[in-house]
């Protein structure tokens, strides 16, 4: 793993807040979704610890917004070790000199506009349902080696991003819909699947709900298999489930995705 697995750190708004409002149809839908640890009471005694320990152990690591001294974003990693001090240190520490070394806060809709337009990841206009950002990926288009590994990283990164900033409030965790309808054995990319879901697992933990896979073909099941156990925890928030059921169950009638109505 050379260069695709400098990854980067976690976050939560880089980009401006777009409001968006979620219609939601009259039928509500129940998902298992994980929740955080209870916050114990002395929490902010434990990011005022975290922070001072950074500062210490970790002084190179940048301050600011997602930088060792961002206490929304120590908090987070608290909750998302079980708020272990040791535990969030290791792993915030990594996300902050990803972040800083990837050029996170570098990203723009230009400096990813070649790969972009090739519409094979985006993120929808309207939330689902249940009022989650929603990150669509048409797997058909991915061609492995049409573009630079690092481009296409920069992509999802980028995406991954967009969608954060446009959570709402009350809401922290993205829909990830995968779309593959069309995928040939051509598409499978190994190496980038592992990437997205190391830069999920290590980066932005806890900011995925849950990800569909759209009308699988039989020839992706063994793809699957293969990435499986590369996909960690996030392997049990998988469904395999149809368009119907997508455009049904997660949408508005006039919030479902183009590809979906």
């Amino acid at each position: 793993m050379s260069q695709w697995l400098t990854l980067r750190p976690a976050p939560v708004q880089y980009f401006r807040t777009v409001s968006i409002q979620s219609k939601k149809p009259a039928k509500n839908f129940n998902l298992s979704i994980r929740s955080c640890s209870s916050d114990p009471e002395n929490k902010y005694k434990l990011v005022a610890e975290v922070k001072e320990k950074l500062g210490k152990e970790h002084s190179t690591l940048p301050l600011g917004k997602y930088g060792r001294d961002d206490e929304e974003m120590i908090l987070w990693y608290l909750k998302d070790r079980k708020y272990s001090v040791k535990d969030a240190i290791s792993k915030l520490s990594k996300a902050i000199r990803w972040r800083h070394e990837f050029g996170v806060s570098e990203l723009s809709e230009e400096s990813i506009k070649n790969v972009a337009e090739t519409r094979k990841a985006y993120v929808h206009d309207f939330l689902d349902v249940n009022g989650r950002p929603v990150l669509i990926v048409d797997a058909s288009k991915h061609i492995p080696g049409e573009f630079e590994q690092y481009e296409d990283e920069k992509l999802c990164v980028f995406m991954i991003e967009k969608a954060l900033s446009k959570l709402p409030s009350g809401n922290q965790e993205i829909l990830a819909v995968i779309d593959l309808r069309g995928f040939r054995t051509q598409n499978a990319d190994i190496k980038f699947l592992t990437f997205v879901f190391d830069a999920l697992y290590y980066y932005y933990p806890r900011r995925l709900s849950q990800v569909l896979f759209v009308d699988a073909p039989f020839i992706y099941r063994p793809v699957w298999e293969l990435i499986k156990p590369l996909v960690k925890s996030y392997a049990s928030l998988v469904r395999f489930c149809s368009a119907k059921t997508v455009k049904e169950e997660y949408f508005a009638a006039d919030t479902v995705p183009p590809n979906f109505k």
